[in-house]
């Protein structure tokens, strides 16, 4: 007979008890205890279960484990396989997050309209068959081997995975399956973990490859405990703003490859669009006579970007002035401004300061310091920057320019692009001269500015 039991379970850091609690003794949350009762079934029916699911092996001397030389199979969707590290991996569980509408659902519908011998089954709490082939139609996907299957329950979706046996399983979204057995309700803390364990079992043990669609919370994180991350082999977070066409698809973790890759994608009537030259895209209204504004090059992963970064430093209408950041992050905007002042001379502390990062891209790294200092200098000066030059260069509390990672390809892009002049920190070291660029070197973020400025 199956016995009930009363657990407590904390929806910020996963922490059980059996009884609630008003403050979490892992995380100190108060009111985050949900209940859930949890069917105790027999131990004769529960071992049933476990092997049919998994097999029992004994332990394995190290020396005696055959490796896996399972291949690795494309999306043929460039950008997503430069993420996952060259296509997935027979047996993975990846799960994929985003904001809603930002093209999650249209990405996995995508996979199955590229690899026309690929089986796919397609399993969605969220939107019905006709809604999906509605979709699938105006993507114009026509696939024989894609299967959609309306189901929610993980044991059904189970059972009819392993009669179909297809190459990629895709859950939209996890959110929305549950197990009979838990008496809580889909999407809940239980419903996540037990959900997510029986997906991983299920992928290793039939080397299928799960891809599960996951919703953000209003924190910007992964609904659900931070667990449901760190049990899945692969964590790909998409981002953008909705008012612009441009999607970053990022790696938080990858066990089969860099988390330091990114993809980029152009959303477009007909879906997403692969875009192998960002930096072209992100330089297409490029003003060159206007002040306020430079060029900076981000390193994403083994990929430079090339930027445009504007800068507009007007009089303050009111008492306190103003800080807006779009694309940057405003805590380091303003120590920048505070060694602009400080160690350059530049005094805005009493303007109001608009910073924007064209194309609704974000930056994250140190490297585009300078280039955001010259152009603060130029908006407040209203001189334009050099023409067709690039700035590169983190800049310390002493207005020092220290040395960035991966020169060489940032100024390879650069001439790529059909820039003339790039400053770069002097403590950096390029291997080769490169024709038809000219380089200068800084140490002081004063040197710069009077190298830009004219």
């Amino acid at each position: 007979m199956a016995r009930a039991k009363t657990v407590f379970t904390c929806n910020s850091c996963g922490y059980e008890t059996p009884k609630w609690l008003g403050s979490c003794p892992s995380c100190q949350s108060w009111n985050s205890f949900e209940e859930s009762v949890i069917q105790k079934e027999s131990s004769q029916i529960h071992k049933a279960k476990l092997n049919s699911l998994s097999p029992v092996d004994k332990p394995l001397k190290l020396n005696e484990i055959q490796l896996d030389q399972s291949h690795r199979f494309n999306s043929n969707i460039p950008e997503l396989d430069r993420v996952l590290g060259g296509g997935f991996m027979p047996g993975s569980f990846v799960l994929l997050g985003g904001d809603p509408g930002i093209g999650k659902s249209t990405l996995t519908l995508q996979i199955a309209g590229k690899n026309k011998n690929l089986s796919i089954l397609y399993c969605s709490g969220e939107e019905s068959a006709a809604q999906i082939a509605q979709r699938a139609k105006r993507l114009a996907i026509n696939s024989d081997k894609l299967l959609v299957y309306t189901e929610t329950d993980i044991n059904l979706i189970l059972e009819k995975a392993t009669e179909i046996k297809p190459d990629l399983l895709i859950i939209d979204s996890i959110q929305t399956v549950y197990r009979t057995e838990l008496s809580s309700m889909p999407g809940s803390v239980a419903q996540l973990r037990e959900c997510s364990a029986l997906l991983m079992r299920y992928s290793k043990q039939f080397k299928v490859t799960t891809l599960a669609v996951g919703h953000m919370n209003k924190d910007g994180e992964i609904a659900g405990p931070r667990v449901l991350e760190h049990m899945v082999d692969c964590v790909l977070m998409f981002e953008g703003e909705k008012n612009h066409a441009f999607r970053l698809l990022r790696s938080q973790k990858n066990r089969f490859g860099s988390t330091n890759e990114i993809g980029v994608f152009e959303m477009s009537e007909s879906g997403l669009l692969d875009v192998l030259n960002p930096s072209q895209l992100f330089l297409p209204e490029y003003q060159r006579e206007i002040s306020g504004s430079a060029v900076v090059c981000s390193m994403e992963g083994s990929r430079p970007l090339l930027m445009e970064v504007q800068a507009l430093v007007t009089e303050s209408s009111f008492g306190t002035p103003q800080r807006m950041a779009s694309g940057f992050d405003q805590k380091r905007l303003a120590l920048l401004i505070a060694v602009l002042e400080k160690r350059a001379g530049y005094f805005i502390g009493t303007k109001d300061v608009f910073l924007n990062i064209a194309g609704g891209i974000k930056i994250q790294e140190t490297s585009s310091d300078l280039g955001i200092l010259c152009a603060l200098a130029s908006g407040l000066t209203d001189r334009v920057i050099t023409e067709k030059t690039i700035i590169l260069g983190e800049v310390g509390l002493g207005a020092e320019v220290r040395a960035i990672r991966g020169i060489d390809q940032r100024l390879q892009e650069a001439k790529k692009m059909g820039f003339t002049t790039a400053i770069i920190p002097k403590s950096n070291v390029f291997k080769k001269n490169i024709s038809g660029l000219k380089v200068k070197e800084v140490e002081t973020v004063s040197e710069a500015l009077e190298l830009v400025l004219y």
